[in-house]
């Protein structure tokens, strides 16, 4: 298979996506005949840095090539880790390049505009004749099971709490709620605050509360979550980004307590309940959702957004309606695979349903055993194998949970079955080294909101 000029050798493709190239398997190829040297690193908070040597073709007829080579380097390195600074190292054509992408009114628009507002800093593409070093600082957060604790996971149609002593759950409950569709942020915090106090009333006393939040939070503070979409932006400012804070404060005052990205705390809960550190939780749903846990027990404050980052090489990959990029994880594992597969396996869905009641529809012919749903549930299988490895490539990751409504039933059983024979066939060379799983009952037992309660340590 031929894609941007590059010759990438793929055994295994999708039945019902035989264009699909993946991103790992093209960069390979790109690389074995690149030899001109360039550096690209993307700096975060406090100084922490991401960098990166790697290599270009350098000529005239492999420009294109080299353009989405680096463009989708670059990207890559935005949604694992964020960043508001990228420096360019070594060619001035590639800097001018970038630094034109990643630009108001540029290709990449709409990174520059969501990590401007993410670190609160103009989104900026600088050159530099030395690559700044690589820098992390991750922080040992969660596994603190003593005492009198909250736990409380805000998700966009339900929001769980637990109350937990030494390490116990002693009272859990989970509310609907419509946090998605409220401009009132006043509607959000009255819920947080219902919850926190329900759980308190089953405890003697209140020694530490954790929060597990879709969304991007540094410092506590929420910078972008979904759950407040509807929120205009002068009371976001107002009443949002310290929304977590204000309600623990309020309820309990000046007791411990953490906010952290509900993917973060899945793979901290797959770290309890495996008693291993070093997981990647990938939550395949309305989006594409990811946290992880490195081989330390330590979450990094890297962004995780996978569901941006690019798995696709096609040229005419399926497009993200909010972001406007192609070939992003979002439309490869979430519900939007499920529905962009079906009408090729001749599964015929009703325009009228929801993302959601689609997906039901899809599942409930796989709960029957029906091929053409199994080939849409083997065809996701088959774009997940291959992209586990690139995932290994970016993390280095033993353990991979895979979590999410596309996960489950028979479904789940056929992706994770069709991804593991991908991965024997195709990257022999991870054998033992990379071990995806669906949740067992050791990770229902700890649980989202009872994980979220050990995140603080105590006083």
């Amino acid at each position: 298979m031929q894609a941007y000029g590059i010759d990438v050798p793929i055994r295994n493709l999708p039945a019902l996506d035989p264009a699909f190239v993946p991103m790992g398997r093209f960069n390979r190829a790109f690389l074995e005949g690149a030899e001109k040297p360039v550096g690209i690193a993307v700096e975060r908070m406090d100084g922490q840095m991401a960098s990166v040597r790697t290599f270009l073709r350098g000529t005239d007829a492999m420009r294109e090539a080299d353009r989405y080579y680096i463009e989708r380097l670059v990207k890559t390195l935005l949604w694992m880790k964020g960043g508001f600074r990228v420096y360019v190292c070594g060619d001035d054509e590639t800097f001018r390049f970038l630094r034109e992408s990643y630009s108001d009114g540029g290709a990449r628009s709409f990174d520059y505009h969501f990590m401007s507002g993410v670190f609160e800093h103009p989104f900026e593409v600088v050159q530099t004749d030395e690559l700044p070093a690589p820098k992390d600082a991750p922080e040992r957060i969660g596994g603190h099971l003593e005492g009198c604790r909250i736990g409380f996971d805000a998700g966009g149609s339900d929001r769980k709490v637990s109350a937990v002593i030494d390490g116990e759950s002693v009272y859990s409950e989970e509310v609907v709620w419509f946090p998605k569709t409220s401009a009132d942020p006043d509607y959000h915090y009255d819920g947080i605050v219902a919850a926190l106090k329900s759980a308190a009333e089953h405890l003697p006393r209140v020694d530490a509360v954790g929060v597990s939040s879709a969304g991007v939070y540094i410092g506590n503070r929420t910078m972008v979550a979904s759950l407040f979409n509807a929120v205009p932006k002068d009371l976001f400012e107002q009443k949002v980004k310290d929304i977590y804070i204000r309600a623990i404060r309020d309820t309990f005052g000046d007791v411990p307590f953490a906010v952290v990205n509900d993917g973060d705390v899945s793979a901290l809960a797959g770290m309890l309940s495996l008693g291993e550190a070093n997981v990647l939780g990938v939550a395949m749903g309305t989006s594409e959702a990811a946290g992880y846990v490195d081989e330390n027990g330590c979450i990094t404050g890297w962004l995780n957004e996978l569901a941006f980052v690019p798995v696709d090489a096609a040229p005419d990959a399926m497009r993200d309606e909010w972001s406007g990029d192609v070939g992003c994880g979002v439309k490869y594992f979430s519900q939007d695979a499920v529905i962009k597969l079906a009408p090729r396996a001749g599964i015929a869905l009703d325009e009228s349903l929801s993302p959601a009641e689609k997906l039901k529809a899809v599942q409930a012919r796989m709960e029957s055993d029906d091929p053409a749903a199994a080939k849409v549930y083997d065809s996701i299988g088959t774009y997940l194998g291959h992209t586990l490895a690139y995932y290994y490539e970016l993390y280095g990751m033993r353990h991979v949970l895979l979590l999410g409504r596309v996960m489950s039933g028979k479904g789940g059983d056929r992706v994770l079955a069709e991804a593991k024979r991908v991965l024997a066939d195709e990257y022999p060379e991870l054998a033992g080294k990379l071990l995806p799983a669906l949740p067992d009952e050791r990770f229902r037992r700890v649980g989202q909101s009872a994980a979220a309660a050990s995140l603080p340590a105590g006083k």
